[in-house]
């Protein structure tokens, strides 16, 4: 049976606008994410996945689309868009665009027309409002020029579609044909777990009741499952393994794995992961609930609409975040499934706190009068380059369009590039890592007796440890140390030897195997885990041997068997 290109793929998110800008106007263009394909390839991911690149007035950053079928100027062209594709794939990457279907932008021409009176059927316009709030703060309803509102979850400019209309379905099935014979190999579904409404739009009782994943009249309603099944039958009709990916926010893994039935979507966010506290226990119920819910899971720890990782696990230490985000990823990627990486993380850029009032942009900031920071911390623009205006994200002079902080020259491609020790070399190591050891074990995990405070579990013969504590604990047996994210050992390096020396103090971590069921189905027996030494930081320390410090995640070849 033939595996799917993208059940064990990794992809990598771009926000065009804070990628790379080649126009020299300070904002992220198509030519400049074509220009810097090379990185992506040489960083070790499979595909990239575009955010919203259509006309827009840029209400929302992009997700309030004007017209799906085109690409506006800030970004360049549709010939822009298609030699984008061609240089993906002539490199070995696929390309996922990101699909707005819950709602359009204010300007799009059909919600123009319902303004004049014209097929307001295609949206949501009522006599009378309710009590349901935007997810931007404020009430959900704006009152047009004859007196009748019109509904948007989002913000007043992003009104939403009325899916129980036929139109609103064979328009959106015409968009995906629209870019499916232009080459792209899938599609990231913005808000999926939206689209349809309560057909009577009742009060809620509570606000609470409409807060994402919450059982409500507003999110996950049954009928949005057929549109699903409908798309799938479309691109399965494809050549070349297209797919989807919805973003459904949930609290269920029940509900997400209803995303995700054989004839609808084939991929779903695991928000779940990305909210766990540094927790083993969370982070353990969290893998329990994907894997035994869902056929094919994924996993994310950041994206342009939360806080990033590295500011999430952020303590009194400085050092903390960055050592925790790193170890987070080694874990990340032993798992069974795809991975999503969000553009910056492999820097170890950390969420930008101090933007000026007058700097930002987020709708979110501005609808909660200030009260909340909104979204653009995780956006500022990449630093390419140790110096300059932008730090190389532009040419010339230009400024890029939410400002840098001064540290991002010593985060910068340049800065890392080589360095052994940088979260950029890390991540090259772990992506290399990935592909040629846990791509050929089960996909399946078995949970190895540990410590409450680590995470142990076995893939064939790799097993990831990753210490959640504030001690050290001792690593079991094993042949080597295949990577780690950070000092282990008595100087082991990837692809070295087990470190020797005596036990430290402190609980084993990957004991015997915990009786109970395995993970993700039946553990098989896999092939050695090893081949040649994989490139990028050392590791190794001054700890004496076999020595897991807290937040750190280590991959360890262990021989067929079990470990002891």
């Amino acid at each position: 049976m033939t595996i799917p290109w993208w059940r064990d793929a990794v992809v990598y998110e771009i926000y065009v606008r804070s990628f790379a800008d080649a126009s020299g106007d300070g904002v992220g263009d198509l030519a400049g994410i074509r220009r810097r394909l090379p990185y992506l390839r040489d960083l070790g991911v499979d595909a990239v996945w575009l955010t919203p690149f259509y006309p827009s007035p840029m209400a929302d950053g992009g997700y309030d689309v004007a017209d799906y079928r085109g690409v506006d100027p800030l970004f360049g062209s549709l010939a822009d868009f298609e030699a984008l594709v061609a240089d993906a794939h002539e490199l070995g990457l696929r390309v996922l665009v990101d699909i707005v279907p819950n709602h359009s932008s204010a300007q799009h021409p059909w919600f123009q027309a319902a303004l004049r009176g014209e097929r307001r059927e295609r949206y949501l316009f009522r006599d009378r409002t309710n009590n349901w709030q935007s997810t931007f703060g404020g009430p959900a309803w704006t009152q047009v020029a004859d007196g009748q509102w019109y509904l948007h979850l989002f913000a007043p400019e992003q009104p939403d579609f009325n899916w129980r209309e036929p139109e609103v379905h064979e328009e959106f099935l015409d968009v995906l044909r629209f870019w499916l014979d232009r080459g792209v190999d899938g599609f990231r579904i913005d808000v999926a777990m939206g689209l349809y409404k309560a057909e009577d739009l009742p009060d809620l009782p509570a606000v609470d009741d409409q807060a994402f994943g919450a059982r409500s009249p507003v999110w996950g309603q049954p009928e949005v499952h057929e549109v699903y099944r409908s798309w799938r039958k479309l691109l399965d009709g494809y050549p070349g393994e297209r797919m989807a990916v919805g973003e459904v926010w949930t609290d269920d893994p029940e509900d997400l794995a209803r995303y995700v039935r054989p004839d609808e979507l084939h991929q779903s966010f695991n928000f779940a992961w990305l909210q766990a506290p540094w927790s083993a226990t969370a982070f353990r119920k969290v893998i329990d609930d994907t894997l035994t819910t869902v056929p094919f899971a994924t996993w994310v720890l950041s994206n342009h609409d939360v806080v990033r990782h590295r500011t999430r696990y952020e303590t009194a230490d400085p050092g903390t975040g960055l050592a925790r985000a790193k170890a987070a990823l080694l874990a990340m990627l032993a798992l069974p499934g795809s991975a999503y990486l969000y553009q910056g993380e492999e820097l170890g850029l950390p969420e930008v706190k101090n933007l000026p009032p007058e700097a930002r942009q987020d709708p979110v900031f501005f609808q909660s009068e200030g009260k909340l920071p909104g979204r653009d911390g995780c956006r500022v623009p990449l630093p390419w380059e140790t110096s300059g205006p932008s730090h190389g994200f532009s040419p010339g002079d230009a400024r890029p369009w939410l400002p840098q902080p001064e540290e991002f020259g010593a985060l910068s491609v340049a800065a890392q590039t080589g360095d052994p020790a940088s979260t950029l070399e890390f991540y090259r190591a772990a992506l290399a890592c990935r592909r040629e050891v846990v791509e050929d074990v089960p996909h399946a995990i078995e949970w190895l007796d540990s410590h409450e405070d680590a995470l142990v579990f076995r893939r064939g013969s790799l097993v990831c440890a990753l210490n959640c504590g504030t001690d050290a604990v001792r690593l079991p047996p094993h042949e080597r140390v295949l990577l780690a994210s950070g000092p282990l050992a008595d100087g082991a390096v990837a692809g070295g030897p087990a470190a020797g020396g005596p036990a430290a103090s402190g609980p084993t971590v990957g004991g015997p195997t915990v009786g109970g069921p395995t993970v993700g189905g039946p553990t098989v027996g896999g092939p050695t885990v090893g081949g040649p030494t994989v490139g990028g930081p050392t590791v190794g320390g001054p700890l004496t041997g076999g020595v897991l410090p807290p937040d750190t995640a280590v991959w360890l070849q262990v021989a067929p068997g079990p470990v002891r």
